[in-house]
């Protein structure tokens, strides 16, 4: 599964990675959480990129509210053809989630030990991702994605079963290309020889808590760390807090 993420690359470095512009007021966030708004990146009408927010658990056309998406998270690879509330968003709203690491959670002694997961080359990639968009009678819009999920690699497999599907750079134009049949073979478990995994603060498991320690490697018998929450996210845009009536996720364990 992946229930946290993180992202801190300049955004003028992502645009040269993912082709799209992004906000130059954006501000690196070490603690993603759940029902938060994250930034993806899609087609354009016009055929070029971009990146626009929504809110991370997907929420399905049919829903009756959107409270649904906080159960909709991740979205299993083997069933995005066929599960209702995955296969429309598969075939016609594929999306690419950038990220910098996400975090994983081993039982180490009794007591879930955090770890952070990147790239050995600390270079952004990106998270299969797949979007909505819901509209309520009262007209209310709540676009939403979701994060795609495999079997794990080699160095996951000890920690979790599942990993978030990572598309590869050479791979991003099929993943966004909706007007193509669905690139079912990219939902594959990622090279783990490109990876690196390291024990970090159990700080990670407040959600409020959001600075560059978080992916800091510690001593695992040492990471308990301060849990003294950060300073409070900010109220308005990318990395507010999530919108009123939805479910508070504080800590995950």
């Amino acid at each position: 599964m992946c229930g946290r993420y993180e992202l801190h690359t300049h955004p003028a470095a992502l645009a040269l990675a993912f082709g799209a512009h992004f906000p130059e007021d954006m501000h690196p966030r070490y603690n993603i959480a759940p029902m938060q708004d994250v930034l993806v990146v899609r087609n354009a009408s016009d055929g070029s990129r971009e990146c626009v927010a929504m809110r991370w658990g997907l929420v399905p056309r049919w829903a009756k509210d959107p409270s649904i998406g906080a159960r909709m998270i991740n979205a299993r690879g083997e069933s995005v053809a066929v599960k209702s509330a995955f296969r429309w968003p598969f075939e016609h709203h594929r999306c690419l989630i950038p990220a910098d690491g996400f975090y994983e959670w081993r039982t180490l002694g009794g007591r879930k030990q955090p770890l952070h997961v990147s790239m050995k080359n600390g270079a952004p990639f990106a998270l299969a991702g797949l979007a909505e968009r819901w509209m309520s009678a009262e007209g209310e819009v709540v676009d939403s994605c979701t994060i795609v999920t495999s079997a794990a690699n080699a160095l996951l497999r000890p920690v979790h079963e599942r990993m978030p599907v990572i598309i590869a750079p050479a791979d991003y134009e099929r993943w966004l290309d909706v007007h193509a049949p669905p690139p079912i073979d990219l939902i594959a478990s990622f090279g783990a020889e490109t990876m690196v995994m390291h024990p970090v603060s159990t700080r990670v498991n407040v959600a409020r808590n959001d600075d560059a320690s978080l992916i800091e490697a510690v001593d695992a018998a040492d990471a308990g760390g301060d849990a003294t929450p950060s300073p409070a996210p900010p109220k308005e845009g990318i990395g507010a807090t999530p919108p009123r009536g939805a479910p508070e996720q504080e800590e995950l364990f």
